[in-house]
């Protein structure tokens, strides 16, 4: 077969259906990223505007432009809009788009949870624009914090928009990271072990853990304040024995890895790019491994240098001031592994090479300056002045959107194929740096004589006046530099003629295939001898496209890939990827009803979608896997592989594993909160301590043995080809033990009572729905026993169940041991 012929084959059965109705039914990796590219960028100029009509309004002292409720809203959504539905989907969708090519594989882990997160995202996205369009956006700032954001400062319906949107949206992060992280750890060009990654991939897959350890807690406190907010419930009411300290604590503990979250994916595209542009490779790879993985460590554990003036006892001061200026060391060894890669190369000035040295620039501005709010005495002077809206700006503007930039114009040959003739991105450039630098410079400026963050109005005489028309006018030519970048790319994106496939003579793997990429990304899968593989190799591409690496026959009509070991990168099991299809966006679309039913308060529309969703999330299931043993696949070069769905682990099975690292970290910061209150809200004990009698321990204790146990004898007989139904049985009765302990909890308490009843009803109920969904699976694996789709050697399923099932019996130990303990102590 020559190389045309396998391209029309392979196009066949990897692409999407042509029209408005392959998009919405895609699930290809390029397909999906470029929609999440493109919304992400459309959220940016929402979120733009928002910025400009901000500094229209502070140009000039008593503006009239805007009152105090439209401006609220304003800047709570600018903030909510740049965070949440531009910073962190942009760089998800340039990560969905580009790591599989950089990896050298075809597509990402789970294509249609790639699908999945993408809907989500949109939909949870546009109820915030509908509400900003309504009228009735948030308006207490994008950190929520309460009581301004609760019933008693925001009684309307603005907060529940906030706290249920940018849930809905999380969704999308957490299924991205998924993705990411089972794809670093399996699917990768035969070969690639560990230590020949693609930088860029660390930096994600270290990013992908964070946000599985880092978003749980803001997703924990927005369901606590929406409960108070529907139902009353008194987390953050001091009167009842909430703190409102508790959402600082649980925003924070998101919130502060959050900004390296953003910081890490940019420091993947300089640490990418840089080395191209100085025609070098990059020096310190493993320094530069090292340091980004402590820093992804570090900032978990610095939360507390944002809430300096809450109170926090002297000595936890000192530690997460020291702690906080540690963190410039791993990101200083970033910085001068790049400036020497620079020194020891022969840098060229193309335009990715200026916005990495405008980055480089402002990025240690806005390092210094944040060394500078780590001083416990110099942050209670700065505290929420315009000083930290400058420092802040420095560090997200500098240290994301300009490597981003740079980013842009790196890969812009590759995803159009067309290589750059207009010439207005420098000009772009100029505009954009010199107004950045015009408009926070002087900003930090006016938090130095005290301006607050936040007002909507400035006095005459206050100093601050010729300040902020200097901003002003320094933000409008930022704008104007923004919109210049997005002419001169849809320009030449349009006009420009097709350009030479590798123009940067880079080395990594995404170069080695045609540009704009086709559908299955490579003809076949190469192996793998290096980091740089075509430096070593310049006729890799044609030998890809000749067929001549792994999967090179499409005769299969399949969607085939390879699985690899974690280390070596040795081809480990063939995968079979499905095909498009409609159910993501419907999954989408029904899991929005969830969110649509808390926020209208239609409640009845809240379990009919949960059982949706668990009726699709079946159906999604159940269509894969084989019903008979298929034995060993030959994959090319003489190899020959079990199908996954074949061996013990997988690929599911990982992603069940971190998916089940991010519900963890949530449990945690549940029964953080719990210990939180206990022992530092006012207001407690509570009138009274749940007593747990004797029927919740037996039930606990003996649901705890039959589901733990059930579920192994299950698999052992199914490793023994005999019928797993008894094992079943016992787990199930164990799970549905497990539930009724949790349900004596919620039937001895109230849950508006106080702030402890409040707690146990949401330990209780997080306890009963994952015997739930541990239950449901446990039927589903029957099911499948019975329709002939589990064997010795097809036990994957099974497996998956256990680990789940696994993960209930902990989480109803330690929930309900949490619950009675008071009352024993005491």
């Amino acid at each position: 077969m020559n190389a045309l012929r396998r391209h029309r084959a392979l196009e066949r059965i990897w692409a999407s259906r042509p029209g408005w109705r392959g998009k919405l039914t895609t699930v290809n990796n390029n397909d999906i990223g470029l929609m999440f590219l493109s919304l992400a960028v459309t959220f940016f100029a929402v979120g733009g505007i928002l910025a400009m009509l901000i500094r229209a309004q502070l140009a000039t002292p008593r503006s009239a432009f805007m009152g105090p409720d439209v401006y609220n809203q304003v800047f709570t959504m600018h903030g909510t809009v740049m965070m949440f539905l531009f910073a962190i989907p942009l760089f998800e969708g340039l990560t969905v788009y580009l790591l599989p090519k950089m990896l050298g594989t075809r597509d990402l882990a789970f294509p249609r949870l790639s699908a999945f997160g993408f809907w989500c995202y949109a939909f949870g996205g546009s109820l915030l624009i509908v509400s900003l369009l309504a009228g009735i956006a948030p308006e207490s700032g994008w950190f929520m914090y309460p009581p301004l954001s609760s019933t008693l400062g925001s009684p309307g319906i603005n907060a529940d928009f906030w706290l249920l949107g940018i849930t809905f949206v999380e969704i999308s992060a957490i299924s991205a990271s998924v993705e990411i992280v089972v794809t670093v750890l399996l699917y990768r060009a035969p070969g690639m072990s560990l230590d020949k990654l693609p930088i860029f991939a660390w930096y994600m897959l270290v990013v992908a853990v964070m946000i599985l350890t880092g978003f749980p807690p803001l997703i924990l406190g927005s369901l606590l304040l929406e409960l108070e907010r529907a139902f009353g419930m008194p987390f953050f009411q001091a009167a009842a024995g909430g703190d409102s300290i508790l959402w600082q604590h649980l925003f924070w503990l998101f919130g502060h890895p959050e900004v390296y979250i953003i910081f890490l994916p940019a420091a993947g595209v300089v640490s990418t790019v840089l080395p191209v542009m100085a025609r070098t490779t990059l020096l310190g790879y493993g320094w530069i491994v090292a340091g980004a993985i402590t820093l992804g460590v570090m900032s978990f554990g610095i939360w507390v240098h944002h809430m300096y003036a809450t109170g926090i006892p002297h000595m936890g001061l000192a530690f997460f001031s020291a702690a906080s200026t540690l963190v410039a060391v791993p990101t200083g060894v970033q910085i001068f592994a790049w400036i020497g890669t620079l020194w020891k190369g022969r840098p060229e000035m193309h335009l990715p090479m200026l916005w990495i040295l405008a980055f480089f620039a402002t990025f240690v501005m806005g390092g210094l300056t944040g060394v500078m709010v780590a001083m416990v005495p110099f942050d209670w002077q700065s505290h929420d002045t315009y000083f930290v809206v400058a420092h802040l700006h420095y560090v997200l503007v500098g240290g994301f959107v300009f490597p981003m930039l740079a980013g842009l114009y790196y890969w812009l040959p590759h995803f159009t194929g067309r290589q750059r003739y207009f010439k207005l991105g420098k000009t772009a450039f100029w505009l954009i740096v010199l107004g950045f630098h015009g408009t926070f410079l002087l900003l930090h400026w006016a938090g130095l004589l005290g301006m607050r963050r936040r007002i909507d109005s400035i006095e005459p005489g206050s100093g601050w006046e010729l300040i902020n028309l200097l901003a002003s006018v320094g933000g409008f030519v930022m704008a104007i530099g923004f919109a210049l970048v997005l002419i001169d790319v849809g320009v030449n994106v349009a006009v420009t003629v097709r350009g030479r496939r590798n123009p940067w003579g880079a080395g990594t793997l995404e170069w080695a295939m045609p540009s704009p990429s086709p559908s299955y990304n490579l003809a076949s899968l190469p192996k793998v001898h290096s980091r740089n593989p075509l430096q070593d190799d310049p006729d890799l591409p044609v030998r890809i496209a000749r067929g001549e690496g792994y999967l090179g026959d499409p005769g299969s009509g399949l969607r085939e890939i390879l699985a690899v070991e974690i280390a070596s990168g040795r081809p480990s099991c063939l995968v079979i990827f499905p095909t498009n299809s409609a159910l993501p966006i419907v999954m989408a679309f029904v899991t929005g009803g969830i969110f649509v039913g808390m926020l209208i308060k239609i409640y009845w529309l809240v379990p009919l979608s949960v059982l949706g969703v668990a009726a699709l999330a079946a159906w999604w299931a159940w269509s894969l896997g084989n019903r008979g043993d298929l034995g060993l696949q030959p994959v090319g070069h003489g190899l020959v592989l079990l199908r996954a769905s074949e061996v013990a682990r997988p690929p599911g099975w990982w992603g069940s594993l971190f998916l089940l690292l991010a519900d963890g970290v949530f449990f945690g910061a549940l029964l953080f909160g719990y210990v939180f209150l206990w022992t530092v809200a006012p207001n407690w004990p509570p009138p009274a301590w749940l007593e747990p009698g004797l029927s919740g321990p037996l039930l606990a204790l003996g649901g705890a043995v039959l589901a733990f146990g059930g579920i192994r004898l299950a698999d052992r007989a199914i490793r023994c080809n005999a019928g797993p139904w008894l094992g079943l049985l016992l787990s199930l009765a164990g799970l549905a033990a497990l539930g009724s302990a949790a349900i004596t909890v919620l039937a001895r308490t109230t849950h508006d009572a106080h702030a402890y009843d409040a707690t146990l009803w949401v330990v209780a109920g997080y306890v009963v729905f994952h015997a739930a969904v541990a239950g449901l699976m446990t039927v589903f694996l029957v099911l499948r026993a019975g329709a002939g789709y589990l064997s010795a050697r097809r036990i994957g399923e099974a497996r998956i169940v256990r680990l789940w099932i696994d993960y209930a019996v902990a989480a109803a130990v330690l929930g309900l041991g949490a619950a009675w303990l008071p009352e024993v102590l005491t």
